[in-house]
């Protein structure tokens, strides 16, 4: 790729001049690969660390307390929003990606090191809470924030497919940690895995993110940061509160269908079809790869027609096709069952692709960390971490299996609304 300068890096007054190569790339998204990667293998270990950090005497309220400390990590992203926000537009990104990426790699290498509960009680389970906060405080800040740095680095002509990179980042860390925990799981005895096998994981993504570190110590650079003479996020909210009211919206319906597509519904397909487990897993693994591709696609053909164009027509697919997706689904089949959930698959693409860049684009340099990662965090966090709740609950008052399609079909038409008031900044400077 060719060098960029000061006028083409449009949000990097004062930059010295820097190739947008693959070690540029790379150090604004193994940040993100790592962060998932520990999610992913958190889910996946999650009977483990019922068994190894709760009293056994209800094995139901021990599952409980393990998706329950889970949960928490979510309520914890838009406080880190906040902090590696202020971090990021008072000192600079590099300064925000090193300090996520630092604290994402100890408490992850840490949980690998954790007493149990026969060995420390209930100070395991605190132990364990602490460090999945922690974890939740790094994801907070670091998808955004990866987001701006390749957003703002990125040659104009090329913005959208640069800064999907985020995205291709968390998806394959989840393919990564989902991978890993399944090697592991197959080549330990059951008792081995509970006994220690189940900290292999954990320790090994010390590695990835130590690289991450290197990455981003040698190949990101700076431009000077503004400082704002108050608090960036409360300059945000002065100068950008519409702006960040809309991309709320938007990103609310943003972390609905996710996590209904790609979390509720796997439970769903078994419930309803009878799928087996693995059958249901395995649809949804092949639908989050046709994510990864598509979104990187749909993000570069942005870079053509525009974000304002295919994150309304995304949509409007969600409206329009929910209900038909999820009749597919409902076949019993497992050829139909894929068909539908990968027709969801494009849809979230069409406008998951081009999302973080449009958001990136909406805000001012001086309060951009703040407000797009305030904005992400807060509507994917409260969308998307209630979505399988609305979900189950709408099934059990209407009694219908297909009450989730209705849900999405009016959120979809929310972010329809919201997304026509965005306006088009495809190839202009960001600053």
């Amino acid at each position: 790729m060719s060098s960029i300068t000061d006028a083409e890096a449009g949000a990097l007054p004062g930059a010295a001049p820097q190739r947008l190569n693959r070690r540029l790339i790379a150090a604004g998204t193994l940040g993100n690969v790592l962060e998932w990667y520990d999610f992913a293998v958190y889910g996946f270990l999650a009977g483990i660390f019922a068994r190894n950090f709760f009293p056994q005497s209800s094995p139901t309220a021990a599952m409980l307390s393990v998706f329950g400390v889970f949960a928490a990590s979510f309520l914890m992203r838009p406080l880190g929003s906040v902090l590696f926000g202020h971090v990021g537009d008072r000192y600079g990104r590099r300064a925000a990606l090193l300090s996520s990426a630092a604290l994402m790699s100890v408490s992850t290498f840490c949980v690998g090191l954790l007493p149990t509960y026969e060995t420390a009680g209930a100070f395991a389970a605190v132990l364990l809470l602490v460090l999945r906060l922690a974890q939740g405080l790094s994801v907070g800040g670091e998808y955004m924030t990866s987001a701006v740095f390749l957003a703002e680095n990125a040659d104009p002509r090329r913005r959208g497919a640069v800064t999907s990179m985020v995205i291709v980042g968390c998806n394959g860390g989840m393919l990564l940690g989902s991978t890993i925990g399944a090697l592991v799981s197959g080549l330990l005895s059951a008792d081995d895995l509970a006994a220690w096998g189940w900290r292999i994981p954990f320790l090994l993504g010390c590695l990835l993110g130590g690289f991450a570190m290197v990455l981003r110590r040698t190949a990101a650079r700076d431009a000077p940061p503004e400082r704002p003479a108050r608090l960036p996020v409360v300059v945000a909210f002065r100068e950008s509160g519409a702006g960040i009211l809309r991309a709320t919206l938007i990103n609310l319906v943003v972390g609905i269908a996710f996590y209904l597509v790609f979390v509720y519904l796997t439970t769903w397909l078994q419930q309803t079809d009878a799928f087996p487990p693995h059958v249901a897993l395995e649809l949804t693994a092949v639908s989050m790869a046709v994510v990864m591709a598509a979104s990187l696609g749909f993000a570069a053909l942005s870079d053509v027609v525009g974000r304002k164009p295919l994150i309304v027509a995304g949509f409007a697919c969600l409206v329009l096709f929910s209900w038909p997706l999820f009749l597919l689904m409902r076949s019993g089949s497992p050829g139909l069952a894929l068909l539908g959930q990968m027709g969801f698959a494009l849809i979230i693409s069409m406008y998951g692709g081009p999302i973080a860049v449009a958001l990136v684009e909406m805000f001012p340099r001086h309060t951009r960390c703040s407000a797009v990662g305030l904005s992400w965090n807060l509507g994917v966090g409260i969308g998307g971490g209630t979505a399988p709740m609305i979900a189950v609950l709408l099934v059990s008052w209407t009694g219908s299996p297909m009450a989730p399609a209705l849900y999405l079909i009016a959120a979809g038409a929310l972010a329809f609304l919201a997304a026509l008031g965005l306006k088009e900044s495809r190839g202009l400077p960001l600053d």
